[in-house]
């Protein structure tokens, strides 16, 4: 698996391999190629769990509290696995290691998820019961073992590929591009596949007593997620050489026999770097404002759009459907994107002007599904039945046309911030694993806080009519902000230069 590199003189080592060694672009396609192995999961996760838990018996209100593990293990997990990977003397090298193990930890916590009705039912659930105590019990486990190991994979393969960049922007910036294309090839073979009525026949040992037709389709999905990704991690991680680092390299971390890592990260965010402290805050405010979308938009579909109550009728469940369609061409739009902002990247004036216009676009993005939802409300019929009416054709596409161009900003988000975090800490003491985990923090932070916020602020939901449009307004404001702060905060990076991260606080900020 691993191929021996030659020394050559005193070449400076960053991450696996030697500064005058350009890594071949097929490599690094195929390391960010992982991220398509790994979004196909979170895409079943985004399109299916949800009904799978309450066909477990929990309720539709404590279901939420289950997706709290994506943020509270992506605060953990990444950081933690970040700071090990950048000091990791395996001698399959510093990334790899970790990103087999995330793998088989996702292998192993699909298995749980998938068979956790049959697992129950085998160690005393009784399937005429509502509410199956240890089927619930053996989902949770997996569930929670998936999103960190899902974590655990996506920190050390955005390192390595920074690590095989080495300190040229320019191809930082691409790899993440690479990143991103295959998060939207991910998204649309896991919404796709969760869609298929009939993929359970391929497996015929998914239907059983305790699991139904729904249920072994899900079954099925994963276990096609386990082998996608499976063979993606051993093609990339046999074909990718990635020198071992050697313990005379690694940097003492001053922790005296504290808990290194946690000290590491205390000192990583306390001795940040201008640069970084301006990308944390952008990022941190960018995801304030995505939230709303991202947490709500196939119930902005159902609601607003289609005028559904989810308790009675066919309005709402008819309007979550379309707004799936309208997630895989979000998805579609991403994978374009991906491959196209190399060239907007030169063409609107570098990489802070692009990450600025991006969020004005998601700001007018909000705009349009506020305004749209006023004109779906004022056109709205009802039938016999009290059950709303389909909208127009008008308005329907309209809503998709949102949904697609929300693609844009989104290909963006999964990839510029994350180039600039591997750029601007290619010189400070932390390393490119530990950066990104910090970089991470930042991102969950407003996903917990809006996941706390949608399942206990029922009274404020109900004050405003029970909609999403005030957090559409809030998203729309910390768009347009974060826009503005992009692009006076961030630094102005060049092509294969380092950014200088001793800069005075007000040198080299804007173009």
């Amino acid at each position: 698996m691993v191929q021996a590199v030659e020394e050559k003189g005193t070449d400076s080592f960053h991450g696996g391999l030697y500064a005058d060694e350009a890594t071949p672009l097929w490599k690094l396609v195929l390391v960010a190629a992982i991220a398509a192995g790994v979004q196909f999961g979170w895409a079943l996760q985004l399109s299916l769990l949800t009904p799978y838990v309450q066909l477990l018996g929990i309720p539709h209100t404590w279901s939420a509290y289950i997706w709290l593990c994506g943020p509270v293990s992506g605060m953990l997990v990444q950081p933690i696995v970040g700071y090990y990977s950048d000091r990791c003397t395996s001698r399959f090298g510093r990334r790899r290691p970790f990103i087999i193990g995330g793998a088989c930890f996702v292998a192993c916590a699909v298995v749980l998820i998938g068979f956790a009705a049959d697992i129950g039912h085998a160690t005393g659930d009784n399937l005429s019961d509502n509410l199956k105590p240890r089927s619930i019990t053996v989902f949770v486990v997996g569930f929670w073992i998936l999103d960190s190991a899902n974590n655990m994979l996506q920190g050390p393969c955005r390192a390595l590929l920074a690590d095989l960049c080495e300190d040229d922007t320019s191809r930082m910036r691409s790899c993440n591009l690479f990143f991103s294309f295959f998060i939207a090839v991910g998204n649309v073979l896991g919404y796709a596949a969760g869609s298929y009525k009939n993929l359970y026949k391929i497996f015929s040992f998914s239907k059983t007593d305790a699991c139904d037709v729904y249920c072994a389709n899900l079954k099925s999905c994963f276990i096609i997620a386990i082998i996608f990704l499976m063979a993606i991690t051993i093609i990339a991680t046999n074909l990718v050489e990635e020198k071992p680092l050697l313990p005379q390299d690694i940097q003492d971390d001053g922790s005296n026999g504290g808990v290194p890592v946690f000290g590491e990260i205390y000192g990583a965010f306390k001795d940040l770097s201008r640069p970084m402290l301006m990308l944390l805050v952008v990022t941190c405010l960018n995801w304030v404002a995505w939230d709303p979308f991202l947490l709500f938009d196939t119930d902005w579909m159902g609601k607003e759009i289609y005028g559904g109550d989810p308790d009675k009728g066919m309005a709402y469940g008819n309007g979550v459907r379309e707004g799936s369609l309208g997630l895989m061409l979000n998805a579609v739009v991403l994978g374009i994107t991906a491959l196209v902002i190399e060239f907007s990247v030169h063409g609107v004036g570098g990489v802070k002007k692009l990450w600025g216009a991006v969020n004005f676009l998601l700001a007018i993005g909000f705009f349009m599904m506020i305004v749209l939802s006023k004109v779906a409300k004022s056109q709205r019929k009802f039938g016999p039945d009290g059950d709303a009416l389909e909208p127009s054709p008008g308005i329907r596409a309209g809503a998709l046309f949102i949904f697609a161009l929300l693609g844009i900003p989104l290909s963006v988000t999964f990839s510029i911030p994350f180039a600039l975090a591997s750029i601007f800490s290619a010189d400070s003491k932390a390393g490119q694993g530990l950066s990104l985990g910090v970089l991470n923090i930042s991102i969950c932070i407003p996903q917990e806080s809006f996941i706390i916020v949608s399942v206990t602020s029922g009274p404020i939901d109900e004050a405003f009519g029970g909609g999403n449009l005030p957090m559409f307004v809030v998203g729309m404001v910390c768009a347009a902000v974060s826009g503005v702060l992009a692009i006076v905060l961030i630094p102005k990076t060049t092509n294969n230069t380092r950014i200088d991260l001793t800069l005075t606080p007000m040198h080299r900020f804007g173009d």
